[in-house]
């Protein structure tokens, strides 16, 4: 006599939740960076407004970076992995570095 079945996983639509949580993600990172790159700018191009945009480029492209490559993995496989905590601690530096460049940029401006 057999044991019971193993059960199958349904992922059901989780996987399609966080990638758009992903997507998400990156297109609010995109317009926190666009509009810190505006307020850094919006003076006049001075030697503080260019480095903090360009900060916020790099926080944006990490961030991107991250998302982009967590994306990818959740369409490959219906059970990706769990994330690499080097790329969840990038991201979530990424992320409040964003936040703070922004907040200082809209508090200066």
């Amino acid at each position: 006599m057999t044991g019971p079945a193993p059960r199958v996983r349904d992922p059901g639509l989780q996987p399609e939740r966080t990638r758009l949580a992903w997507r998400r993600t990156t297109l609010s990172g995109t317009v926190a960076g666009v509009l810190a790159g505006k307020a850094a700018l919006a003076g006049g191009v001075s030697t503080v407004g260019v480095v903090a945009c360009a900060l916020c480029c790099a926080c944006w492209l990490g961030l991107l970076g991250v998302a982009h490559r967590r994306i990818r993995a959740l369409a490959a496989t219906s059970t990706p992995g769990v994330l690499a905590p080097r790329y969840a601690t990038a991201a979530v530096l990424c992320t409040v570095a964003l936040a703070v460049c922004g907040a200082v940029l809209v508090a200066r401006g």
